[in-house]
């Protein structure tokens, strides 16, 4: 039944990253996670605010809206979780009773949960759709593909933990699916867990310690620990992983097969983690690559769509695409938890209603552009509010010329423009930017201004059309989802030995291109290309461009560790204030911190006592 207006609110929560996204006959009007709203990350809640945004922002109320689904069945995923109680009682009976009250008292109820979220305009039933097609459809039906192949990978849904699919038209098809507790996805968080990292967070930060280490480790994991098909299906050995019947993803035999127990959070990481690191890093792009052959095999289309957790695996995916195996590949920008809520309601307008799709070869996520926007106004009534000196510039091309000024002068520039990031990239809306021409950037923003660990890799923003100068890449990367071989043309090599310089701190500071804050330790960075969707952000690199002859710039998320990429000017202020940034570009208006008299930074010491571990 064709219906070209319908309303259709799609949500996440209760587990992870909750988050709420709205279509309108089609369009993806808003999206945003919760924890923006709220301050807390990876927030699990009712996304109640984030449901009041995209009501406001479509201009509607819940009674407008026609339908509101779930992106995932809460009594399958239950059925799962009591099945495994089952399977391995009595040693799960503390896991067991530490959550079955959770779930007696609200997640089993979700109904009941979704009639307080959206309060009594709304009279309508749910719906409720798979994890997993809520993960596929993210993935096609944004994508400008008429069909392609679908691969999703994840820690586990109700029971899927990684499905096959092919999506052609306004439909999706899943073929085939791995089942917990196989899963890669939690094999990955074990390691995260064991090196000392959180899971369901930490894992980035895995991933960009790999490169540091050696996978020395890779061949034992194979004889011991998973069993990777050719397909890329695989079986996990449990005698190693708790996470079925415990509070902990791994067992005691985990930590004898690798000699220790696992690093405590904060603690110095050791060549141990390092090597730990890269050899999970490696197992993981081999199954990847499996799996994607596979699906080619199995569908002989040439395009594929990926989402789910592990698609956040930038490495792997740049494998994907190196390796020729598909000619084109569409990366949902909000592949976690958070996505689903846009692949739930997608799922529903074109699956079930059979709308008519046509795919947008521009950009249907509007370069995931969905959150917040804030006026000129509302800026300036926050900068007088707080008394803060400013400078207005009521001519982009002369805002967009300082701020390049700026950044050439070696200033780190916080960059608050138009509509916040869905997803947990920044993309050149709520960024902290800098010169990746220079030495200490990288030391610099680890360590005076995101208050993180040193070893943090940070990702350029590059011009489109500068890229292949810069990074062997071969496709636009809109959404930084892609890490590339930086270009032997511009590297400069070093003498450093990974295997057994344990100081990070002295490979951090090595110059290994004519961009060393964006070249990782390995020469690779996690490339974004720049083009027109990215409205002002475009503009800007095309002034540092002019002013430097440098068509890169760095670009890490605006907010310190343990705090959510900021959403409003209040926000972005402080995070200002209390930070080493040297300036700050809302809107139209110019902030330096020189300018700043001493009674705006007082509060500084408080804010950096509530920095928690991310």
């Amino acid at each position: 039944m064709p219906n070209d207006a319908t309303r259709i609110l799609g949500l996440s929560a209760l587990y992870h990253d909750s988050a709420a996204a709205l279509l309108v006959g089609g369009e993806i009007v808003a999206a945003a996670q919760e924890e923006r709203f709220t301050r807390i990350k990876h927030d699990a809640a009712m996304p109640a605010r984030a449901v009041a945004y995209c009501l406001h922002e479509a201009g509607i109320t819940a009674a407008d809206l026609d339908y509101v689904v779930f992106y995932e069945k809460p009594l399958q995923k239950f059925d799962r979780l009591f099945e495994t109680y089952l399977a391995v009682a009595p040693s799960g009976l503390k896991s067991f009773l530490q959550s079955m009250p959770v779930w007696l008292k609200q997640k089993l109820h979700h109904p009941r949960e979704l009639r307080k979220l959206m309060g009594p305009g709304w009279k309508k039933p749910f719906v409720f759709a798979g994890h997993h097609e809520s993960h596929a459809a993210s993935a096609f039906f944004p994508s400008p593909f008429d069909e392609a192949a679908i691969l999703t990978v994840d820690g586990v849904g109700e029971w899927e933990t990684a499905t096959l699919g092919v999506g052609r038209e306004n439909q999706l098809e899943l073929l085939k699916s791995l089942h917990f507790p196989h899963s890669l996805g939690l094999l990955y968080s074990a390691f995260t867990y064991f090196c000392g990292f959180k899971i369901n967070s930490g894992e980035y930060k895995l991933m960009g310690l790999a490169p540091y280490g050696v996978p020395r480790y890779a061949d034992l994991i194979r004889e011991k620990l998973i069993d990777i098909k050719p397909d890329g299906s695989l079986r996990l050995n449990q005698t190693y992983f708790n996470y079925r019947q415990g509070l902990t993803m791994t067992s005691p035999a985990f930590d004898k097969l690798f000699g220790g127990t696992a690093r405590k959070p904060e603690h110095l990481l050791t060549q141990r983690e390092m090597d730990l690191a890269a050899s999970i890093q490696e197992i993981t792009e081999e199954v990847m690559l499996k799996m994607a052959r596979h699906l080619r095999e199995i569908t002989g289309l040439t395009k594929l769509c990926l989402a789910g957790g592990v698609a956040l695996n930038c490495v792997a995916n740049g494998k994907i695409l190196r390796e020729g195996i598909f000619d084109q590949l569409w990366i949902q920008p909000a592949s976690g938890d958070a996505g689903g809520a846009l692949g739930a309601a997608l799922l529903i307008h074109y699956q079930l209603l059979e709308n008519k799709r046509v795919p947008s070869p521009a950009d249907s996520m509007h370069g995931a552009y969905l959150g917040p926007a804030f006026t000129e106004d509302a800026i300036r009534k926050e900068l007088e509010k707080q008394d803060v000196p400013h400078e207005f510039c009521a001519d982009e091309g002369e805002l967009l010329a300082k701020t390049a000024r700026l950044i050439a002068a070696g200033q780190v520039v916080g960059w608050f423009q138009g509509r916040m990031e869905f997803g947990p990239r920044a993309l050149g809306a709520r960024s902290i930017l800098g010169d990746p021409r220079a030495l200490d950037m990288q030391a610099k923003l680890n360590l005076r201004i995101k208050f993180r660990e040193s070893f943090r890799p940070f990702a350029p923003s590059v011009l489109k059309e500068y890229a292949k100068d810069y990074f062997d890449l071969a496709a636009d990367s809109p959404y930084m989802l892609l890490v590339a071989p930086v270009k032997e043309s511009i590297r400069v090599q070093t003498t450093e030995d990974r295997s057994t310089d344990p100081d990070l701190r002295k490979r951090v500071n090595q110059v290994r291109s004519t961009v060393p804050a964006v070249t990782h330790v390995d020469y690779s960075a996690r490339v974004q290309t720049v083009d027109e969707r990215h409205g002002r952000y475009h503009g800007l690199l095309k002034a540092y461009h002019a002013e430097t002859g440098c068509a890169v710039l760095v670009n890490t998320s605006f907010n310190i560790r343990g705090e959510p990429i900021v959403c409003t000017p209040a926000e972005a202020l402080r995070c200002f204030l209390a930070t080493d940034m040297d300036a700050l570009v809302m809107g139209s208006f110019i902030l330096h911190k020189s300018a700043m008299p001493e009674s705006l930074r007082s509060f500084r010491e408080a804010y950096l006592q509530t920095i928690q571990p991310d």
